[in-house]
């Protein structure tokens, strides 16, 4: 009975490694690193398929799909890189700051296996920046034999103004983000349908803040008509209304019925629609250093002594307390123009205090 057990409990966590080394193989997330994206640059047409086929952070369907476009990879790497960026920019003064570990080939370490709301934005911001970094790239021509601009969108009328100009082909991009990043989930799990309802929530975010932009036409100025045309609003707009997702995510559970589906936890619960965020599990504790997990802790980040929020010394430090520190800083001042055309400056040197989670 013994040895039966034993081997069964061998032969999952057998299971449990293999599952976690497909997972750092298959770690997209790689391609935001500056160093992944030297070599990538100015490869030709079958230097860059074979490139694809041979991408460790790649499951097969994704070199597959890489395959099929010249110069794509550079702008996935935008991608992920632009996802990164706007995650630690969202997150810079909350317990979890989206730290990475490139040196790990697992960029936000174990965090990312719990179903958490942390991983529910991880995934939303990731396909938006996905959709975001293929439309910009149409519009600027890098994908020239395969999308431009939208044009579709001229057949629409409006009495007081028309389309015309370049208008950003969002659809293309959403096309393309759900094709690369769906691939890697599955459906009939759990986790497969969190992170398929985060990206699709991920993607209708770039959708609905899509702007229209005109110009004036007519005689002296008399704006009898206008062009107008659809593009992208800044990214950084895009992750604040996720992280607004984020704050009110929805907690569901899975339920396997006549089909398979998440379900909020309390019939009391608002059901979640296509744009909000959900997820399975509670965050762990971000308050400590836990090493299996990666989480550094918020023992000796900066906090705000005045702030009432998240970025609030009695939130951060975890009702730990915190430090006062005082270092020397120099800075630029007393700046005048001097004719032409230099800017010239003096170094102020100045203390302050800083304050640090005990």
């Amino acid at each position: 009975m013994k040895k039966s057990r034993l081997g069964a409990t061998m032969a999952f966590l057998a299971l449990v490694w293999l599952a976690m080394v497909r997972f750092t193989e298959a770690d997209w997330w790689q391609m935001g690193f500056p160093t992944v994206l030297t070599g990538m640059l100015n490869l030709t047409p079958t230097e860059h398929k074979d490139r694809c086929m041979k991408m460790e952070f790649f499951i097969d369907k994704q070199k597959e799909l890489c395959a099929k476009y010249d110069r794509i990879l550079p702008i996935i790497s935008t991608g992920a890189k632009l996802a990164i960026e706007e995650c630690q920019s969202q997150f810079s003064y909350s317990r979890w700051n989206c730290t990475t570990f490139p040196e790990k080939n697992n960029t936000f370490g174990n965090v990312v296996t719990i179903k958490s709301r942390e991983a529910a934005y991880l995934n939303a911001i990731a396909a938006a920046s996905m959709a975001y970094a293929i439309t910009r790239a149409c519009t600027k021509g890098e994908l020239a034999d395969y999308c431009s601009c939208d044009h579709k969108i001229r057949q629409k009328k409006n009495q007081k103004w028309k389309w015309g100009g370049c208008s950003e082909d969002v659809r293309y991009g959403e096309r393309f983000s759900k094709d690369f990043l769906d691939v890697k989930e599955d459906a009939n799990s759990a986790l497969g349908l969190m992170n398929l309802h985060n990206n699709e929530a991920g993607r209708r975010a770039v959708r609905s803040r899509m702007l229209r932009t005109c110009k004036c036409h007519g005689v002296s100025g008399s704006c009898s008509m206008q062009i107008c045309w659809r593009r992208l609003p800044p990214l950084r707009k895009i992750s604040e209304g996720l992280y607004k997702r984020y704050e009110g995510a929805s907690h569901v559970k899975y339920v396997e019925r006549r089909r398979k589906k998440l379900k909020v936890v309390k019939p009391e619960f608002k059901k979640p629609n296509r744009t909000d965020l959900v997820y399975l599990e509670d965050s762990p504790d971000y308050c400590e250093k836990n090493e299996t997990l990666n989480i550094l802790g918020t023992r000796g980040r900066v906090c705000n002594v005045t702030s009432p929020g998240l970025d609030g010394c009695p939130l951060l430090c975890c009702g730990r307390g915190y430090q006062t520190r005082v270092k020397d800083v120099e800075e630029k001042c007393k700046c005048q123009f001097v004719w032409c055309c230099n800017v010239v400056c003096s170094t102020c040197k100045s203390r302050k205090e800083e304050y640090v989670c005990n």
